[in-house]
């Protein structure tokens, strides 16, 4: 029996284990289960098929987060939730560019060439890409997490699955106004607040704001300066109202303002004294522990900023045959982000990489839906219209640039320095002009211009009192236009010292021409040196067709079975700084069993479900590192992967109640030879095998004192399998310091009290109680030029209080 298939079998009777471990609260005492009493579990609702259904009646693989949890863990976006959600993963810690992973599908790339494969809406419309989706809460009711494809469902690139947030609406029952006010270690300063104005019967505002401030937990340790400062502020203005018996109208604004430094970045390999170099090739074995060791800086123009706005119109009629809703959106935002990579305070190792952005994005969905005693059916059409412009940018200095022509032997001088041996001469001829200390850039610009057109229906028959077959097809083409521009290197300074140079005639004496003094160090594959100031177009277009198919079987008003075919789609693309360079569409076929129970006499729900996935032409833009200078190249892989996931809910009696979601999956490339050789078809695609969390609840009533509550919540993700591929990018194995890729844990713990009538509130909290930290990732673009490299960690523990209002 080969090993990935005894891995699942012990997977699987893992999840058997805890179902048949139900029969311990079936054999509890009768005194706790008269604690319990007739009251049932919380039933939650969600919109997961378009349609409003409890979780139970609902045939796919689904978590949903809720306000309750979010306020828990502290939550201010979808990064502080990840650990929560098993199979999830979300790299937050550069908010302007995050990435996302859901059961080991994801987009390795910033670049707006690249579709992400995990699609995130919010109230229904799809957020985009890039900088224009990791945005904070404002006024989030639930978050619904589904697994799997989901073409037929939502909109757009959801390949891997769907990421749906659902904020409240404006309320016409009252006027209501909240305030929360949260400080924390590390100079934490968070307020948000709530006013939800009825103007009518039938009309409603809703507003809301938050501010959030933190000086950050790394500081300079040369300088004492802040290193990684929060700073944001968001609002979020919403109006609802009816036109009669059958018609509503919502329209909101967001706007959000971010403005900080971008991430700090901690030097791993030691520095000889200056002005010496770090020898080369880099020991990997002897890089530092970045938890143990200061974090000095020079960033040049450090910043990470947002500027968001987002306007969605969404209109429901309701007919005497079903409903029809239109929805209509406009999103723009523009980000920086620009962050120092080598780890150093030396200007002559310097580097630091800029991505700016812009991005503009119309949304228009047209859903109708109805429903028989035998079928309930939506179907549709989309268009989406985006309009992105990247920029890309190294910045160095002349200094560090001399350091890389020594290393790499460029400089046909004795020393093995270009600028600095000039610079040597100069001085000795009394001459005030200098090659060095001056700025240097090299940028790749990008336009995106996308039309995706869509045309989808998903029908649930229901054969009869037990079984429903589900069908749903999605036709989608997208048309993409991309550009490329990559100039020579921009030195103004340094073409001024030439200038001056050429005029004095000092090239004759110098004995070097000027021309050996422009030159490229950072975009320098052959498709940009052949391509140097030309700007290049193309344009392509993908159609694809998806089908979902999914049989439901209830073996009981408690008990339901399903299976599930379902296909998954994401367009091609283009890599943003390999000029030419574009790849084709990916496809996922998922197979999905599962099983929804629960047990209501004992308020206990259990959740499990088996899947199979292949992901054929999966691409992904990387940093190859085997050359001296890195590139980004396109790698195309092709994925397997068998797993489960497994949730429950139990409210032990009224007052006390806990919740386990768990997720395994074997993942392993099928066909893969990587862009610098390395086969590693059949290897571990450098996911853990588990990945858990859960958490509990305790209430202690006290009459007309109010109530106290208690949460305290655990995940864990684990060790990462380690392949050759996942060690040549730094994901795993490299040194013992750093033990990447080792498993993770988060402890969080919540108490609050609040009045009765809930009108006020106070609280403490602790995230990451036990301290642990674990490195993020290593920037490793100076690792063969420079001998730097720098590493991120996450946040150490924090705690803080909370002060609530209601009226």
């Amino acid at each position: 029996m080969s090993l990935r298939k005894h891995r699942l079998v012990i997977a699987t009777h893992a999840v058997l284990s805890a179902l048949c471990g139900s029969a311990f609260v079936l054999a509890a005492p009768a005194a706790f289960a008269q604690e319990a009493g007739p009251k049932e579990l919380d039933k939650i609702t969600v919109t997961a098929q378009s349609r409003e259904q409890e979780l139970q009646d609902v045939p796919i693989a689904l978590q949903v987060v809720t306000d309750k949890l979010i306020d828990d863990v502290a939550a201010q976006d979808l990064g502080d939730l990840d650990s929560f959600v098993p199979g999830l993963v979300v790299d937050s810690l550069q908010p302007t560019q995050p990435g996302f992973e859901l059961r080991g599908i994801s987009t390795d790339d910033f670049g707006i060439g690249t579709d992400p494969a995990v699609g995130v809406y919010v109230d229904g419309v799809y957020a985009g890409r890039g900088g224009g989706v990791l945005l904070p809460f404002t006024d989030v009711e639930r978050i619904e997490v589904l697994k799997g494809p989901q073409g037929t469902l939502f909109g757009r690139n959801t390949a891997a699955g769907a990421i749906s947030i659902i904020t409240r609406k404006p309320d016409t029952a009252a006027t209501e106004v909240k305030a929360k006010l949260r400080i924390g270690n590390y100079g934490k300063q968070y307020v948000d607040g709530m006013l939800n104005l009825p103007v009518s019967e039938d009309s409603a505002f809703r507003f809301n704001a938050l501010v959030n401030h933190a000086d950050g937990w790394i500081q300079d340790a040369e300088t004492g300066r802040d290193l990684n400062p929060e700073n944001n502020w968001a609002t979020r203005a919403a109006f609802k109202t009816r036109f009669g018996e059958r018609t509503s109208a919502l329209i909101s604004w967001d706007h959000e303002s971010l403005d900080q430094l971008g991430q700090a970045t901690t030097g791993i390999v030691a520095l000889p004294p200056a002005p010496g170099l770090p020898p080369l090739p880099v020991n990997e074995r002897a890089y530092l522990d970045p938890r143990k060791i200061g974090t000095v800086s020079d960033a040049v123009g450090n910043e990470e900023s947002r500027r968001f706005d987002g306007v969605t119109l969404i209109v429901d009629h309701g007919t005497d045959w079903g409903g029809f809703t239109s929805t209509t959106s406009w999103r723009d935002y523009d980000s920086v982000n620009r962050v120092e990579e080598d780890g150093t305070n030396r200007r002559y190792l310097y580097v630091d990489s800029t991505n700016t952005e812009s991005n503009r994005s119309f949304y228009q969905e047209f859903k109708f839906n109805g429903s028989t005693d035998k079928l309930d059916w939506v179907a549709g059409a989309s268009y989406f219209d985006e309009r992105a412009r990247q920029t890309s940018e190294v910045n160095a200095t002349t200094d560090s640039v001399d350091t890389i022509v020594h290393n790499l032997g460029m400089a046909p001088t004795q020393s093995g320095y270009l600028f600095g041996e000039v610079d040597a001469g100069l001085a000795a001829l009394g001459i005030p002009i200098r090659l060095r200390g001056h700025d240097w850039n090299e940028t790749f610009r990008n336009t995106l211009d996308t039309k995706a057109y869509a045309v989808f229906g998903d029908v649930i028959w229901h054969v009869n009192d037990k079984l429903n077959l589900t069908v749903g097809l999605r036709y989608t083409r997208d048309e993409k236009k991309f550009s490329w521009l990559n100039n020579h290197r921009s030195a103004p300074g340094l073409d001024a010292a030439l200038d001056q140079l050429q005029a004095l005639g000092a090239f004759q004496v110098i004995g070097i021409p000027r021309d050996f003094f422009v030159f490229d160090v950072a975009f320098i594959d052959p498709p940009a040196m052949m391509n140097k100031g030309i700007l290049r177009r193309t344009s392509n277009s993908w159609s694809d067709l998806s089908p979902r198919f999914v049989v439901d079987y209830h073996l009981s008003d408690e008990t339901m079975v399903f299976a599930s075919l379902a296909k998954g789609y994401k367009a091609g693309g283009f890599n943003s700084l390999q000029i030419g360079s574009s790849f084709e569409n990916e496809d996922v076929w998922n197979l999905e069993t599962g099983i929804k129970t629960s047990f209501p006499q004992h308020r206990i729900q259990l959740n499990a479900s088996l899947f199979y996935y292949v992901y054929d032409n999966r691409q992904a833009v990387r940093l190859d590192s085997s050359t001296d200078i890195p590139r980004f190249v396109i790698d195309t892989s092709d994925l397997e992967a068998y797993g489960l996931d497994f949730d429950m809910r139990w409210q032990a009696t009224d007052n006390f109640g806990l919740d386990f979601n768990a997720s395994f999956i074997d993942s392993t490339y099928k066909n893969y030879v990587t862009s610098d050789g390395i086969d590693a078809s059949g290897d571990p695609t450098g996911l853990p095998y588990w990945s858990a969390a859960g958490g509990l609840y305790y209430r202690i009533p006290m009459e007309a004192n109010g109530d106290i509550n208690v949460s305290l919540r655990h995940s864990y993700r684990g060790k990462v399998r380690c392949s050759e591929e996942s060690r040549a990018q730094n994901r795993c194995g490299v040194s013992p310091a750093l033990d990447l890729g080792e498993a993770q844990n988060r402890t969080d713990l919540r108490i609050a009290w609040t009045s009765p009538q809930d009108r006020w509130g106070l609280a403490v909290y602790g995230n990451n109680l036990f301290d642990n930290q674990y490195i993020n990732s290593l920037g490793t673009y100076g690792k063969n030029v420079l001998g730097t490299v720098g590493a991120r960690v996450t946040e150490p523990r924090t705690y803080g209080v909370e002060f609530m209002a209601k009226y």
